[in-house]
């Protein structure tokens, strides 16, 4: 079974990059590297790898990629830090008064 991975690689400048790859250690690699030059982490090197998760369809792993990339920096910080619990409140859509 081939597996797939969703990763979040936390950059110099403090932004997130959600990825998603069947080869977690040589993307990473590419990544810290600069391997692809208009990449969004070319310039913001280098790159940490903060949260990973895998998956055994390539599918599911390139939907959650595509979910977690429109959630907050909040979001995605709560996510890192394993703290589940906040991910709900996170998601609610917060309405100008």
């Amino acid at each position: 079974m081939k597996l797939s991975y969703v990763y979040i690689l936390k950059c110099s400048d403090g932004t997130y990059y959600t990825g998603v790859t069947a080869n977690l250690e040589k993307r990473i690699l590419e990544h810290q590297l600069g391997k692809h030059k208009n990449s969004y982490t070319y310039l913001r090197r280098p790159v940490s790898v903060v949260f990973y998760c895998e998956f055994t369809d390539v599918n599911i792993a390139i939907l959650k990629e595509k979910q977690i990339k429109k959630w907050s920096k909040a979001k995605k910080e709560a996510l890192i830090n394993n703290e589940y619990e906040k991910l709900p409140n996170l998601a609610k859509k917060r309405f100008k008064k």
